[in-house]
């Protein structure tokens, strides 16, 4: 009998002999107030070998002001919802949606100093949409920190920061500029991609998968 081959091994030595494929690198713009930034959170962290995560503000990109509308904020919901039951994602709504997020930004933009923005970023999301729970909250904050290795006490006390809003105002800003209009926006390399269903074409691409595959 000849030598039995194991696949995996002989896939791995292939990839070996090959080209070797440069890392690549995707920002991400991001609100924690934003459910389409929750519905693309893990995906984008997924797609890419290194991911920037950046806070930005929503409201600078109008989206802010659009959900304090009540008619405009149904629409959110709405498509959020749709788009959720698409990916086969739970959406639970915080009691307090629309709600002002600055400390969970602030919390966050610290996270990603530290090198833990995908992660904290992943559980403030799974926390506000998928249980429902207001990231204004100091143990919630807390929760989403320890979930991702942030250390406590550094994290709350930079979720009480105001200094940091200026640079995450400044960020939607430059969005804004560019064209963008909504969050959340994931740049790679030059090229800018908004809204929830363009970061999804993307991140597919990137994946060999559709754009509708559960994250």
């Amino acid at each position: 009998m000849g030598e039995l081959i194991d696949l995996a091994e002989r896939r791995t030595a292939l990839r070996g002999r090959g080209p070797r494929r440069e890392p690549v690198r995707g920002q991400l713009y991001f609100d924690l107030g934003c459910p389409f930034t929750y519905l693309a959170t893990e995906r984008v962290e997924r797609a890419f070998d290194h991911v920037v995560w950046t806070p930005a503000s929503a409201a600078s990109l109008h989206q802010g002001a659009a959900a304090q509308d009540p008619e405009r904020r149904d629409e959110l919901r709405a498509a959020a919802e749709e788009r959720a039951a698409a990916l086969r994602l739970p959406l639970v709504w915080p009691e307090r949606f629309p709600a002002d997020v600055c400390p969970a930004m602030r919390a966050a933009a610290f996270a990603a100093e530290q090198g833990r923005g995908g992660a904290f970023v992943l559980a403030a999301g799974r926390l506000a949409f998928a249980g429902g729970f207001d990231l204004d909250d100091p143990e919630v904050l807390a929760e989403a920190a320890a979930a991702a290795a942030v250390p406590l006490d550094e994290c709350l006390q930079a979720a009480r920061e105001q200094r940091r809003d200026g640079a995450m105002e400044a960020a939607g800003r430059r969005l804004l500029a560019a064209g963008a209009d909504r969050l959340p926006v994931l740049r790679v390399g030059r090229s800018l991609f908004w809204g929830e269903a363009r970061v999804a074409a993307v991140t597919a691409a990137r994946s060999g998968g559709p754009a509708f595959a559960r994250a």
